[in-house]
């Protein structure tokens, strides 16, 4: 097991809201006027340009967009530059980049009424040492995302900050060669989510104070399915928030109380984690079918069934103890006491019907779990939670995923 007390003391002190929200940020003394400055900068930027921007707190009342390669963007610190989009009145995103070779480090934005930075259709994307915050705390008004690269190849998010996002405080979807580290999401309804994203490795994190923690989700009727994505290293705690997603939204069907939660993904590895102090489960493995949001069409070739999934080397503590759905709370006293835990990994129990029926799927296809004493809970959704039972075939291998690297 890795020591993560190191690298968790440092990144606990970057935290500026340190605890679930204040009343917003008083923006009566920002400087209005850099707004035209930086339009222009953003608008004249050529291949090469680094677009400096100064300590202090900037009000912007609409969008910013890059759409030149090759720009980097550079304030004077997280906690230095700081762009306030509280009095917004135009424009979805804070900023919107539609550009290759970008990066984007030591700023903060806050306050967007839509996305904070989305970044869309771009290859070899450097996000580094950006905060994203809704001051006011968790607010379904909130804008959905915080940091958001969407179709994106070799993305790199280090460092960052996300607070109070409606949707996911650091969203990777429908990506490849991705990298999320060394980063802090607290008070979303998803801390960390990667979304139909292939290859993806999310590690040296804190997601704390979520909904849910950190999501590895398949979602229909989008251009990609994703596949292999390793989530370790992370210290995952304490992410009980209630779910103050959109209703409709695919987060909004994820309980509080959710460690790690995959959804309809496949070959995921969860290994060398902290997760603990989940009212739920830390740990929950379901299919689209379990969201409520398979009542939408779904593509015919969508692949609902999370496979071949790998769970080891976890420090699991105290999950499962009063879960946010009132039939888990039956199923909980039912099954293990009125004092009694759901085990450290809750499964829908939905498994592909032309590979097996039951738990027993196809070597190269099962769950694993080597955990120590960690169970698994198959709550049997397929028959209407008629035989929630514990898995006991979980004593299998599959083969190591790559660690991801990028060209930069």
């Amino acid at each position: 097991m890795v020591n993560l007390k190191p690298w968790i003391t440092i990144l606990a002190g970057l935290c500026v809201a340190a605890c679930g929200g204040r009343d917003g940020r008083d923006i009566s003394g920002a400087d209005t006027d850099f707004q035209t400055t930086l339009i222009e900068q953003l608008i004249d930027a050529r291949p090469g340009d680094v677009i400096e921007i100064p300590a202090g707190i900037f009000a912007f009342d609409r969008s910013l967009s890059l759409t030149v390669n090759g720009v980097t963007i550079r304030g004077a610190g997280m906690d230095e530059t700081i762009l306030s989009f509280a009095n917004q009145t135009s424009g979805a995103e804070g900023l919107l980049v539609t550009a290759s070779d970008f990066t984007i480090e030591d700023l903060a934005i806050e306050d967007t009424r839509g996305d904070a930075l989305k970044i869309n259709e771009g290859d070899n994307i450097i996000i580094r040492r950006v905060r994203t915050e809704w001051t006011n705390g968790p607010d379904t008004d909130n804008g959905a995302y915080g940091i958001y690269p969407v179709q994106t190849r070799n993305t790199l998010v280090e460092g960052v900050i996300a607070i109070g996002a409606s949707d996911a405080g650091i969203y990777v979807g429908q990506s490849e060669n991705v990298i999320v580290r060394d980063s802090i999401a607290e008070y979303n309804v998803a801390g960390i989510e990667i979304e139909n994203t292939i290859g993806a490795d999310v590690y040296g994190n804190i997601a704390r104070h979520n909904t849910g923690g950190i999501l590895v989700f398949n979602m229909p009727n989008l251009p990609q399915p994703g596949h292999s994505t390793r989530v370790y290293r992370n210290d995952v705690h304490e992410n009980n928030t209630g779910n103050f997603g959109h209703p409709g939204t695919p987060v909004a069907s994820v309980p509080a109380g959710s460690g790690i939660v995959i959804n309809s993904n496949d070959r995921v590895e969860i290994f060398d984690n902290v997760i603990r102090d989940h009212r739920t489960a830390n740990i929950i493995i379901s299919s689209v079918y379990s969201t409520g949001y398979s009542d939408v069409s779904v593509q015919e070739d969508f692949d609902p069934y999370p496979e071949t999934i790998w769970i080891a080397g976890n420090a699991l503590g105290d999950g499962g103890g009063n879960p946010d759905n009132v039939e888990l709370q039956a199923l909980r006293v039912m099954m293990f006491g009125l004092t009694g835990n759901i085990p450290d990994v809750l499964w829908d129990g939905y498994v592909n019907p032309e590979l097996a029926g039951e738990d027993a799927l196809p070597a190269g296809y099962r769950i694993c779990l080597d955990n120590g004493d960690a169970q698994m809970l198959n709550i049997d959704g397929p028959n209407g939670y008629s035989d929630p039972h514990i898995v006991d075939n979980t004593d299998c291998e599959h083969e190591r995923l790559p660690e991801i690297s990028l060209p930069f």
